[in-house]
This record gives structure tokens, C-alpha cells and sequence, in this order.
């Protein structure tokens, strides 16, 4: 019979933790974390993204900063924004949610947010060492990294599966599929609508979906005993 892999408990166990560590920051330095989050425009699912986050830093008592610019705003007037919360000693982690609106380059904006505070980890300089073996990135990204976490928590090992990735953006596919490189997986990472898909799905031990696109993964692919993580949300104009 199928182990429901139970996110929203996993969560609140996590949120339960955390909630312990900014009391004890608050109690030894009288201060506790903030996170700032810069959107542009009023997608809306990154509205929907930032209202969680908001939420999620009220019930572990993280303070939360949000900057709302318009979607014509420029690429010069993103970055001078995230120079100001890169000085801002009250902002120790800075999110912009993406995706950006096409005419902001978005290497250009992250590589601009402080590799000190660049919670997502998508810092060129976190990005890389989260490649290389023997090196460990400041920061993770974090919806990767919870995917590992769900594993960890519900007593999946890692260690010498197969894994299989479906999807390979920068905000998912690619940084899941490293983590698990590192936790000892054997990686495959399977693009959107490849011929062999099936085949490749019904060895895996571990299948993360983060493809974007629903009903994708059929579940005659799987094979009995593999653990499956299905990422996203889908939205109408979502992007992979």
C-alpha cells in the first residue's frame, strides 16, 4: 500500500523548530531575523508565493520586509533596491521572487543580492559551490532543499538510488538534481516530453516532478516502492 509522504505535518514540525531558534536568537541578542522579498508586478502567483512566505515568517516569528515595484520598473531601479536591503542591517535574507518580467535580466538582479543574504541560494557564487564536490554553499535553494528534507524526514535514504528529475530550471530541476548528486544519488535528469520518459520513470527510485505541467507522470511509470515528490503548483502561465 502507498506511505503519503505528509508535507503540511513535515512543515509544521519544521516551523515548530525554527520558531525554538528565533526565540533563542531573540532572548541572547534581543533581535531576530528578518526577509525581505522584492516583487515586481502582480502575477498572480507570485502573490500567492509571498503571502505564504509572509505567512510562514509570522508563525515562526521572523520579521518580514516587502517591497512592491511596478512592472515597468527598471532593471537599474531592481537592482538599487536590492543594494538598499543589502545595507539594511535589520534584513538578513533577501528574496526576489521570479519570475521577473522579460525585460530584467534576472542573472544580472541576483547576482546583485549580498552572497550573505542570498537566502534562495541562486547567487552564481552558491549555484557553483553547491556543484563542486567538497564545497558547500552558504545557502540552498530552498524548495530543493525541502524536497530533500521531506526524504530525509520520512526515512527515504538517498544514498545509492536512482534518482530521476523531471524538469531542469534554475529554481528546481537543476539544484534538486545536484543535492541529490551530493547526497549520494544517481542522477537522471529526463526533459520535458522526452521519447523515453517511461522507461527512464519505471527504474528510479526517487522521482521529483517539477516539470510545471500537470498530469505529466503516469503513475503505470512508477514502480513499486519509489518515493515521488510532485513540486509544483500549477498556475495557467506557470514556467519551468
Amino acid at each position: 500500500m502507498a506511505k503519503i509522504i505528509d508535507g503540511k505535518a513535515i512543515a509544521k514540525e519544521i516551523h515548530g523548530e525554527i520558531a525554538d531558534e528565533v526565540r533563542s536568537l531573540s532572548e541572547k541578542h534581543g533581535k531576530v531575523p528578518g526577509l525581505a522579498v522584492v516583487i515586481v508586478g502582480t502575477r498572480e502567483d507570485t502573490q500567492s508565493f509571498v503571502l505564504m512566505k509572509r505567512k510562514a515568517c509570522a508563525e515562526v516569528g521572523i520579521k518580514s520586509f516587502e517591497l512592491g515595484l511596478p512592472e515597468d520598473v527598471s532593471e537599474t531601479e531592481v537592482i538599487a533596491t536590492v543594494h538598499e536591503l543589502n545595507a539594511n542591517p535589520d534584513v538578513h535574507g533577501i528574496l526576489v521572487q521570479l519570475p521577473l518580467p522579460k525585460h530584467i535580466n534576472e542573472d544580472n538582479v541576483l547576482s546583485e543580492i549580498s552572497i550573505e543574504k542570498d537566502v534562495d541560494g541562486f547567487h552564481p557564487l552558491n549555484i557553483g559551490k553547491l556543484a563542486m564536490k567538497g564545497r558547500e554553499p552558504l545557502f540552498m535553494p530552498c524548495t530543493p532543499k525541502g524536497c530533500l528534507e521531506l526524504l530525509s524526514r520520512s526515512g527515504i535514504s538517498i544514498k545509492g538510488k536512482k534518482a530521476v528529475v523531471l524538469g531542469r530550471s534554475n529554481i528546481v530541476g537543476l539544484p534538486v538534481a545536484l543535492l541529490l548528486l551530493k547526497a549520494g544519488a544517481t542522477v537522471t535528469i529526463v526533459r520535458f516530453h522526452a521519447p523515453d520518459s517511461a522507461k527512464i520513470i519505471c527504474e528510479a527510485d526517487i522521482v521529483i516532478a517539477a516539470a510545471g505541467q500537470a498530469m505529466m507522470i503516469k503513475g503505470d511509470w512508477l514502480k513499486p516502492g519509489a518515493a515521488v515528490i510532485d513540486v509544483g503548483t500549477i498556475w495557467p502561465d506557470s514556467y519551468s
